[in-house]
């Protein structure tokens, strides 16, 4: 509306108004309040710098203790040191840095294991720098294989676990259920994602959920979203939430997926359909037809080919790799346990798997052996 400026009275006065045009950028200027969108800028640069500095931080304490780990450890091989001289150390540090934590004779020992661990693993030496003391420190106790402490080095910073999240997968043997069952992958998945196998899993922890024995697959299903931020993390880093009970319509009928994910690295939706029953065969055609639908009508066209997966209660696997090796999408089957497993059996299991595949290795190079050649004696010396 115009603003009415002055009256001009008088006998032959007439009324004048004059409207001032706001959006006039001579007449008129508006000045926009800040809002929280105008700082986000500042406040993410704050964020990214206390990020660094914390990282920088963990590093130089990381390198610490390895430099003192490798002094112990030399006064160990080279002088004898023992426990009574460690502790005196211990004692030395707490009356020169009397408000410092951290260097108790135990942890002073910890710190000498820890080098000893890694000398010899040049390759992992960067990534235990990035871990926090309490990381390595899980790591080193709880693992006692090379390969073990490697896979949950690498695992660990890609998901970015926390201690409690760390220590949940190791007493889950996620590095022995890795080894002994790799994910059953359709060959499609494999020639479609190859990064897939890295990915997913051939079975997941929910025990978070609290599930009775006998639960129904809508128990399933309502815990599942109730829990979301913990599936998410046993599902992966990469993984974000789409919907549950995602409706897709198919002609004149209506239909809905159970759980709809996109994998950001796979750059792809993924349906999680829902079984409490033990895999059948015949759950991958209704598979394969929700996949068919979210391609054509759901996807992107920036997006890959989507991927199914079946998650089930129990699962033969001779029975999923006969179904998976004719499928002709990209879908996989999995397990959901509700309950932490036997890490001792499975550890058990491990050592044979690795016997076996000693044994299976050193078989060629045994049958490749040539035989030695019979030389003849030395007639030299013979008696006659």
């Amino acid at each position: 509306m115009g603003k009415k400026l002055k009256t001009v009275k008088g006998p032959k006065a007439v009324k004048k108004t004059k409207s001032v045009d706001k959006t006039d950028p001579v007449t008129a200027v508006v000045v926009a309040s800040p809002g929280p969108a105008d700082f986000d800028a500042v406040l993410g640069l704050i964020e990214a710098a206390r990020t660094r500095a914390l990282a920088a931080v963990n590093t130089t304490l990381i390198e610490l203790y390895w430099s003192i780990g490798q002094h112990i450890s030399g006064k160990i091989a080279q002088e004898g040191w023992g426990k009574g001289t460690v502790e005196a150390l211990a004692e030395a540090i707490q009356r020169r840095y009397p408000t410092m934590r951290g260097y108790s004779a135990r942890n002073l020992w910890r710190m000498s294991q820890f080098f000893e661990t890694y000398r010899v693993q040049p390759s992992l030496a960067p990534l235990v720098r990035e871990l926090s003391w309490t990381h390595n420190l899980l790591i080193m106790s709880r693992c006692k294989r090379d390969e073990e402490r490697e896979f949950y080095l690498r695992v660990c910073l890609r998901e970015r676990w926390g201690k409690r999240e760390l220590q949940r997968q190791l007493n889950g043997a996620l590095f022995e259920r890795t080894v002994l069952s790799p994910p059953k992958l359709s060959p499609v998945v494999a020639e479609l994602h190859p990064a897939a196998a890295g990915i997913f899993k051939d079975s997941y922890l929910v025990e978070f959920l609290d599930l009775p024995p006998d639960h129904s697959e809508a128990d399933l299903h309502r815990a599942l979203v109730e829990k979301l931020k913990n599936f998410l993390i046993e599902l992966g880093r990469d993984f974000c939430f789409v919907g549950s009970e995602y409706p897709l319509q198919v002609g004149g009928r209506d239909f809905s997926l159970d759980l709809l994910f996109f994998n950001r690295a796979l750059n792809c939706l993924v349906s999680f359909e829902l079984k409490i029953e033990e895999f059948q065969p015949e759950h991958l055609g209704k598979l394969e037809f929700y996949l068919e639908a979210l391609d054509r009508d759901v996807k992107k066209p920036h997006e890959r080919p989507s991927i199914g997966v079946l998650l089930c209660a129990t699962k033969d696997q001779q029975v999923v790799e006969y179904a998976l090796s004719r499928a002709m999408s990209p879908a996989l089957v999995a397990e959901y346990q509700t309950r932490l497993p036997d890490k001792k059996l499975l550890q058990a299991k491990l050592r044979e798997f690795y016997e076996l595949t000693q044994q299976q290795t050193a078989l060629p190079a045994i049958a490749m052996e040539k035989p030695k050649s019979r030389q003849p004696k030395s007639r030299k010396g013979r008696k006659r």
